[in-house]
Parts: structure tokens; C-alpha cells; sequence
């Protein structure tokens, strides 16, 4: 027979896990911030915040723990063709006006002179293949990025793979299978940190192999740390986990050691801040701070690389002093903080909002 309830009651979202959310946004600020300083030290072991890097993999377990907990126990009842829906709506419109952002700075950076090398044709074929999905590594002098125009579509492009995985299968099996999938990926892990010394890949086609390798350990991870129920609770809050969180994203870089702290990193340490996170407690004022934390964790990730491409070129051409450098980095910094939210306010919230009324409320 067919369903006769609305769809409606599945955009009524289950409660958040508020400091879960607030790390989130404490991630997303500390890529950002590694993405420029990148580009101003390039040499590993000298750059602060070189292990930021791993926060990707943080959001692919956090993903992993949150998409367990939100439709487990709805999947049989929503189905496939919604689960989707919910999906894209909650992650495309950024992943396009990511596309977008990219595209004006391919064609107006004002110190690049890539669009004169590859031409329009070659960027609107990277503006569909960033809006599609569709990975295009073509920029040679750019690192053979999957995505060009914005790179961390990259991730996005995974965390599609891994939730389209989960609806067709990770949703249907048990706990033994679960643990199954989970130890082959924790090998795949071991093998990818040994192979390439820590868990840098899966961004572009010269490291392709490693992002596969990195959201199916995580997600899984996540997944079990939900199902398995492994929630800590104590009195540490958002400022310690926060803390907690950073120490990971700073650890120095040591090459002879890189492959032993990445793995441990992302087999235990991630996992275990997930399960103390879920755990917490926040006072009213914190829970609004997570919140605003979170909810402008995506905006953030998926709009700033940008505006790095055009820093990268500025650095290239202009060659500034890295004086300079401690001062305009921030100030970056802050201004796309800044830019994240007005992004999420006029376009982000307002176009889910009409595409759920559009496509599910309707249904």
C-alpha cells in the first residue's frame, strides 16, 4: 500500500548534540586558517597548524555519527528518493555557489594568469564538473586539484558517496557486518598513513586513493560510536573539548613520526572526542554559541578556498614578507568569518527553505 503519511515530518530534525556542533565551527575556522598558512609556509615542519588537515577527517566521523543518529530509525519509513532530497537540499546550494565563488575568481583573479592558459571553455567545464560532482583535475600549476575552482568540494564529494552508501546499505545491517566494514577500513587506514606517511590524500588526482581510504574509516567510526551507544558523559564542556580538538590540529609535524600520530589521531583520539562530545553539557549561553558555531561551519568551509586561490597568487607575484603576512592572514580570517555568515543568511538558509517547501513539503 502506499505511504500515507506526509513527508513533512521528516524535516522535524531530532535534537542537536550541541558542542558536537559547536567543534564543528572550531574545525571548519581551523582549516581555513591552515589553508592560508599553507601557502605562507610551505615547509611542514614549520607551520603551526600544519595537522589541521585532519579535520576533514573529524567532520567525516562526525558525519558518520550524526547521520546514524538522525535516520536510523526513519530510513525504512522515508525511503531512498527522500533521504536524497534531504540531502541536497542541506549540502548542494553551497556546493554550487562554492562553484560560483570559484568561477569569478578563475576569470578576475587579478594576479593569476591561469584563465589566459586554459581558457573559458576549460573553466566552464570545471564550473560543471564542480557543480555536478564531477571531478576534473586539470590545473597543473594548481596541484591537480579534483575541484578546482573550489577545493574542498572534495570532501563533498565522499560525504555524497558515503551517504548514498549509508542509504542502500550501512542503514539495513547489523552491528556484526558494521564491525566488520569498520576493521577493514581501520587496515585500509594502516596501509594509507604507512604508504604516504600520514592521511594527507583524497583532494587530488595525484592522491586520489586516500579519500576513499579516510571517509570510510571515519563515517564507519561514527557510525559505531552511535550504534554501540559509546557516549561519555562528563563534566568536560565545549571549551575543553575545543581545546582538546586543537591540540590535535597543532601537533607538530615530525616526517619520522607523521604516520604513527595521523593514525592514531584518526583511529582513537577523533572517535573519542566524538563520544565526549555527544556526552556534553553546555549552559544556555555556550549551547547558542555551538550553535551559531555550527551553523556557520559549512558556509565556511565551502566558500573561502576561493578567495585562498587569490591569496596564492598574491603570493606568488607579490612575494611579501611574512611580517606582512602575520597581519593580513587573520584579517583574512575574520573577514571571511564575516563573509560565511552573510552567505548563510542570504542565500544558504533561504534556498533550503524554499527547496524543502518545493520538493518535500508537497510530497
Amino acid at each position: 500500500m502506499p505511504e500515507t503519511h506526509s513527508n513533512n515530518e521528516f524535516l522535524h530534525t531530532r535534537p542537536h548534540f550541541e558542542v558536537l556542533d559547536g567543534l564543528r565551527g572550531v574545525a571548519a575556522v581551523a582549516v581555513v586558517v591552515f589553508h592560508f598558512m599553507e601557502i605562507a609556509i610551505i615547509e611542514l615542519s614549520k607551520n603551526f597548524i600544519t595537522h589541521a588537515y585532519l579535520a576533514v577527517d573529524f567532520f567525516f566521523c562526525l558525519s558518520g555519527f550524526v547521520i546514524a543518529y538522525a535516520y536510523d530509525n526513519r530510513m525504512l519509513g522515508m525511503g531512498l528518493v527522500t533521504f536524497v532530497k534531504l540531502r541536497l537540499i542541506r549540502l548542494h546550494p553551497l556546493v554550487v555557489t562554492g562553484a560560483v565563488l570559484g568561477l569569478l575568481s578563475y576569470f578576475f583573479d587579478p594576479y593569476s594568469t591561469l584563465v589566459k592558459q586554459y581558457g573559458t571553455g576549460q573553466g566552464i567545464l570545471m564550473f560543471l564538473g564542480a557543480c555536478f560532482m564531477i571531478p576534473y583535475p586539470i590545473i597543473k600549476e594548481r596541484y591537480y586539484n579534483l575541484f578546482h575552482l573550489n577545493p574542498p568540494t572534495w570532501s563533498l564529494f565522499y560525504e555524497y558517496i558515503a551517504n548514498v552508501f549509508y542509504a542502500l546499505v550501512l542503514c539495513k545491517i547489523g552491528k556484526k557486518l558494521l564491525w566488520i566494514l569498520f576493521i577493514i577500513a581501520t587496515v585500509a587506514v594502516l596501509f594509507e598513513t604507512h604508504r604516504s606517511n600520514g592521511l594527507g590524500g583524497g583532494w587530488g588526482k595525484e592522491v586520489f586513493w586516500g579519500g576513499p581510504v579516510r571517509v570510510s574509516y571515519s563515517f564507519l567510526a561514527g557510525m559505531v560510536v552511535y550504534r554501540m551507544r559509546w557516549i561519555i558523559q562528563s563534566k568536560l564542556g565545549f571549551v575543553s573539548l575545543s581545546v582538546m580538538l586543537l591540540a590535535a590540529l597543532l601537533l607538530p609535524y615530525v616526517t619520522s613520526i607523521n604516520q604513527y600520530t595521523d593514525a592514531a589521531t584518526v583511529l582513537l583520539y577523533f572517535p573519542l572526542l566524538i563520544s565526549l562530545g555527544a556526552g556534553a553539557q553546555v549552559s544556555p549561553g555556550l549551547a547558542r554559541l555551538c550553535k551559531f558555531s555550527g551553523d556557520l561551519s559549512y558556509p565556511l568551509y565551502m566558500t573561502h578556498y576561493p578567495f585562498v586561490w587569490i591569496f596564492f597568487s598574491y603570493i606568488a607575484v607579490r612575494k611579501p614578507p611574512m611580517s606582512w603576512l602575520e597581519i593580513l592572514i587573520p584579517i583574512c580570517v575574520l573577514l571571511l568569518i564575516g563573509w560565511a555568515y552573510l552567505i548563510m543568511v542570504t542565500v544558504d538558509i533561504p534556498i533550503r527553505r524554499y527547496l524543502k517547501r518545493k520538493f518535500i513539503d508537497k510530497v
